[in-house]
């Protein structure tokens, strides 16, 4: 009875559908079609076809703006790497994210090329992300291409590429960036002389900054990320040995690699070439830092570990040791305290079995006493302050 009762409420009333309807209807045998009949359905077939051209329209969009950008630096990447792809142009993944690994060059093990866009096939995503931009003033969003540059060369051998974290941000960006990298948090922020005002540095050691940020020849990383064609794109560059989030314990050499990074803000399709200088000097300072390719003027023979100061080194490697211990303690006191939860779940656990085998009297009896216990243990504790 109660199932019919809740099927009544949900069962839709029969429509009209008298003899004297004198509007538009189409009929096909024992079928008959009555538009006049349907007025909310009008609404929600509308909103599903808005949603469907949006989505549609948005996937097209996106697909486009990664290919275009691609297109526009693919000459460069053909120049760069024997394999500038390992597929048939862009790898994609969902609507909104797009990829591209490169291999077969010297000093690099790989380049991935990471493209997020913001999510234009999903209407819904899309308001959110507008209007999330609206209250929150600091919230930026915008299409996006990461160029990770892993070199050859290991962690934990001292070659030509310093174990180290640098990095120039455009200073909006800081917060974003702060939030979403560890490996910065090794560093301190501090502006340069060489570098627009909206742009910051993020170096360990300042011998770092001065080596990377000085002219090499006809080269000047400084001059490059000067130009105003570039500064409306150029979301952060960084060179880095560790991981982008905090580790559970020390990671060993072989499961962290030296990288450098480079963020983009997509420019538009028109301008899909926009960005190429200063993707042609990420490939230069790798170079330079690697110690590859042709002895420039200024630049050391052993890449720019060779040209940084001892102390400097010395200093690298202390504190490495140092987070690593830290990390190891960290790792330690978190298992101890999980085993002190575990034995202390497990002693309930078995004084609850012990008191569900005794009568309700000598369960009571044995909680009061339980009670006690605790209410003197806290009172020696308030005594002791």
């Amino acid at each position: 009875m109660a199932f019919l009762t809740v099927a009544k409420f949900l069962t839709p009333p029969m429509p009209n559908v008298t003899a004297d309807y004198d509007g538009y209807e189409l009929r096909w045998k024992f079928i008959t079609f009555r538009p006049a009949y349907f007025k909310s359905e009008v609404y929600f077939l509308a909103a599903a076809l808005l949603y469907v051209a949006f989505y549609f329209f948005g996937k097209k969009a996106n697909e486009s703006r990664a290919h275009k950008w691609f297109e526009a630096h693919k000459q460069l990447y053909q120049s760069q790497f024997s394999k500038p792809t390992h597929t048939e142009g862009l790898s994609q993944d969902g609507n909104s994210d797009f990829f591209v690994y490169s291999t077969g060059r010297r000093a690099l093990a790989s380049l991935h090329t990471t493209f997020t866009l913001r999510p234009r096939h999903d209407i819904f995503q899309y308001l959110f992300q507008i209007v999330r931009g609206l209250i929150e003033l600091d919230y930026k969003v915008y299409d996006e291409v990461e160029l990770e540059f892993t070199f050859r060369e290991p962690v934990g051998k001292d070659g030509a590429v310093p174990e180290c974290v640098w990095a120039v941000v455009a200073k909006d960006e800081m917060k974003k960036i702060r939030d979403a990298r560890w490996d910065l948090t090794f560093t301190k922020t501090t502006d340069s002389p060489a570098l627009p005002a909206s742009l910051a540095v993020m170096s360990e050691f300042a011998d770092i900054t001065t080596n990377l940020l000085k002219p090499y020849g006809g080269f000047s990383l400084a001059t490059v990320l000067s130009s105003p064609a570039i500064q409306p794109y150029f979301r952060s560059l960084s060179l880095t040995d560790q991981p982008r989030t905090r580790p559970s314990h020390p990671l060993s050499p072989s499961e962290r690699s030296k990288r450098l990074i480079l963020t983009l803000a997509l420019p538009p399709s028109a301008d899909a070439s926009a960005t190429a200088p200063l993707v042609a000097a990420a490939f230069q300072l790798v170079d330079i830092i690697a110690g590859e390719g042709k002895q420039l003027p200024g630049s050391a023979r052993g890449g720019l570990y060779a040209a940084l100061r001892p102390e400097t080194k010395t200093k690298l490697r202390k504190t490495r040791e140092e987070v690593d211990r830290e990390i190891r303690e960290e790792a330690v006191r978190e298992k101890r305290e999980e085993a002190e939860e575990q034995k202390a779940a497990a002693r309930k656990k078995a004084q609850e079995e012990r008191l569900s085998k005794l009568s309700a009297a000598e369960q009571k009896k044995a909680l009061d006493r339980e009670k006690k216990r605790m209410m003197r243990k806290t009172q020696g504790k308030v005594k002791m302050r």
